[in-house]
């Protein structure tokens, strides 16, 4: 069975300025506090950006980058009812490596929480052979409700996002022992014959 503790936490924002930064370190601090090692790929990171122009180089350096992970946490806001175009890229620009591993999804934006992002994710990532956990965590207005370093501001708030990701943790976990050991015991892709 697999320890269950390398997962990545991929950013969805590249803009200057962005609010991700704040939700993505609230995240990290939780999955952290739940036992998990986590890996930021974050698309504006230098060495990574030249994927949105499918840079080879920058392709390999990605999939290095998620070749031990054994699963996947999106922090992504909402633009236009969907994931913004550069992570659509980023997740795209590599297959295999999505392939039976869990991923969660948490996102923000505002009324809707992000929350049309995290449907139109479920599609692609299905379409990419990765369990999305049905579980989300989503924020709506964080500009408001998070100081800079991503601490919620409003102790009840703050109370029910950590009881939401204590649920969203066990069950990332799950998924990641899961699917390690499905792996173990059998290939996923039938041998060529």
């Amino acid at each position: 069975m697999a320890n269950g503790k390398r997962i990545g936490l991929v950013l969805g924002s590249i803009r200057e300025g962005r609010i991700n930064d704040r939700v993505a370190a609230w995240t990290i601090a939780q999955l952290r506090s739940h036992g998990f090692q986590v890996d930021v790929i974050d698309p504006a990171d230098p060495d990574l950006l030249p994927v949105q122009v499918h840079d080879a180089a920058a392709i390999a350096r990605l999939r290095d980058r998620m070749a031990e992970l054994e699963g996947y946490v999106i922090v992504t806001p909402e633009y236009n009812h969907a994931e913004p175009g550069w992570l659509k890229t980023l997740i795209d620009a590599v297959t295999s490596e999505w392939w039976t591993r869990p991923v969660g999804i948490v996102s923000y934006g505002g009324v809707s929480g992000g929350l049309r992002a995290t449907e139109s994710l479920r599609a692609v990532f299905g379409e990419l052979h990765a369990v999305v956990l049905r579980d989300t965590i989503s924020f709506y207005s964080p500009w408001r409700k998070m100081d800079e370093q991503g601490t919620i501001l409003d102790p009840v708030e703050a109370d029910a996002a950590e009881a939401a990701m204590a649920i969203f943790a066990h069950r990332l976990r799950w998924w990641v022992d899961a699917l390690a050991d499905a792996r173990i015991a059998r290939p996923y892709t039938p041998e060529a014959g």
